[in-house]
């Protein structure tokens, strides 16, 4: 740690402590200093997110003492390293563009993107042109990033119907893709394998069964059926798909945010081309935002400021996300590996222990479900846990409006609940309140609102990293279990007795 750095941290931390009364008591404009929109579109077409970190205990002594931290991370230059295709994944010496996918990178990346792009593209006009016959059905196989943005963006935007059915398969449990073939029918059904390796172990023994499965019900070329998602074109070549079929992507794009290139073909499928290009339009208008937006006016290191606070300052080990719509049922769960395994590190960027606490563990559900199970702990429980609340103005459903109206009621009253608190007479009534939330409220929930909230995560999770100086595009800590439990396949390897024991019960030699 730099002298910059450890005067800045100890400058946040050296902040006056206030609550989040004072805080509001204390400023008439804290609502519109802390809050922030962005919006796109013209005439009718307009869109937009409002953030709204008012409920947070920033204060304009703390975003001072950030923005310093900021400048003595380099947060500026970091920020144009990773937007420019340099090598800001120090430890596999590679770029991290998944921005040149939507438009903002180096001139080549962009290029190359805007060229899979286009393939991609042709390959889904003419599925849906009728090339491959009639096919209504597409068993999408993947794991981790391959598999948590397709099924996020699908369950989101398919919910009035789709172009294609797609049915996303990760889990190595077989009952997991048995319930894919128990909705398809073989003979109108297509099979994608994502996998920027094709060597994935989970993935490519899915992909094997789901071979065997088209071939004992009657399809007559099982390979002919395949399309390849992958950063290892040869490799699929050689397993067996036809070049035609495969769609490569770059390999400096990483798992976790890789649905806005061809690991994005199934969206692309099941919505029309025009609603996932909305997406990567959403998507670059974050981008432009973060790239060209400086210190607190960022929204991504604005909520990365509340993030870091709460974590090294306050002990904050974990951050609940609850989305109050049903179409954003599974963005917590994407954010969960976004987050975790981006920032679950344990090592600076250079090797060096890191001096403080990381990534917190990101939870969370939907709304108003989670009222009546998790906000019990969230309001009277003894730790203290930041919520983010993601919400629409305009509902998803068609029915009486008084549905929306009470979920959105619910929202609101949730943030100020835990801001505010409540005394009681009964102890067991009483709630200590300045408990800290922040709200994102979209217009609706449309490809270019989700392409845009999925890069403010992407930008979030990243000026994270630079705060805290470590290398967010690195996951070796997935590894460690693959390997042992290849050398369990191998055989002949001993291990702790416990393990042992489990191995024996379980039939292993």
């Amino acid at each position: 740690m730099t002298q910059a750095v450890e005067a800045a941290w100890q400058a946040i931390e050296r902040c006056e402590r206030r609550t989040l009364d004072q805080l509001f008591a204390g400023d008439a404009e804290r609502v519109a200093k802390l809050s922030g929109r962005i919006g796109w579109g013209e005439g009718d077409d307009t869109g937009g997110i409002l953030f709204d970190w008012s409920k947070t205990h920033l204060d304009d002594d703390l975003l001072c003492a950030f923005e310093a931290l900021a400048k003595a991370r380099d947060f500026t230059g970091r920020r144009a390293a990773l937007l420019s295709g340099e090598r800001v994944n120090t430890s596999e010496d590679r770029a991290a563009e998944h921005t040149a996918q939507r438009g903002i990178g180096s001139e080549a990346a962009v290029e190359e993107a805007e060229a899979l792009h286009q393939r991609m593209n042709m390959l889904v006009e003419a599925i849906h042109g009728g090339a491959f016959g009639d096919m209504r059905h597409l068993i999408h196989i993947g794991i981790g990033g391959s598999a948590l943005g397709p099924r996020l963006a699908i369950d989101a935007l398919a919910r009035d119907g789709a172009e294609v059915q797609v049915h996303v398969v990760s889990n190595i449990d077989g009952l997991a893709l048995e319930a894919a073939f128990a909705r398809c029918d073989p003979a109108t059904t297509l099979i994608a394998v994502a996998s920027k390796t094709f060597t994935t172990a989970e993935t490519m023994t899915n992909a094997v069964s789901a071979l065997a499965w088209l071939r004992e019900n009657g399809v007559a070329d099982p390979y002919g059926r395949v399309i390849a998602l992958t950063a290892a074109p040869e490799k699929a070549v050689e397993w067996g798909v036809d070049e035609t079929r495969v769609l490569p992507f770059s390999e400096s794009v990483g798992g976790r945010y890789s649905l806005w290139s061809s690991i994005g073909f199934p969206i692309a499928l099941a919505l029309g081309w025009a609603d996932f290009d909305a997406m990567l339009a959403g998507a670059r208008m974050l981008d432009e935002h973060f790239r060209d937006t400086e210190g607190r006016a960022n929204l991504p290191l604005r909520a990365a400021f509340a993030d870091q606070y709460y974590t090294r300052v306050r002990g904050c080990q974990t951050r609940g996300v609850f989305a109050y719509d049903e179409r954003l049922a599974l963005f917590p769960d994407y954010l969960q590996q976004l987050e975790m395994e981006s920032n679950g590190k344990r090592v600076d960027a250079v090797g060096a222990p890191v001096s403080g606490p990381t990534a917190p563990v990101t939870w969370g559900g939907v709304g108003t479900d989670a009222q009546h199970a998790v906000f019990q702990l969230l309001h009277q429980g003894t730790v203290e846990v930041p919520v983010d609340f993601i919400a629409s103005v305009l509902p998803g459903d068609m029915l009486d409006p008084a549905h929306h109206r009470i979920l959105l009621m619910n929202c609101f009253a949730q943030g100020a609940a835990l801001m505010a608190g409540a005394d009681g007479k009964d102890p067991a009534r009483e709630y200590p309140g300045d408990r800290p939330s922040a709200t994102i409220l979209c217009d609706d929930i449309d490809p270019a609102t989700l392409g845009a909230l999925i890069a403010f995560h992407e930008h979030r999770t990243f000026a994270n990293a630079v705060l805290m100086g470590i290398n967010p595009f690195d996951q070796f800590g997935v590894e460690l279990g693959k390997s042992i439990a290849n050398k369990i396949d191998a055989g002949g390897a001993t291990f702790d007795a416990s393990t042992q024991a489990l191995l024996e019960v379980a039939g292993f030699d």
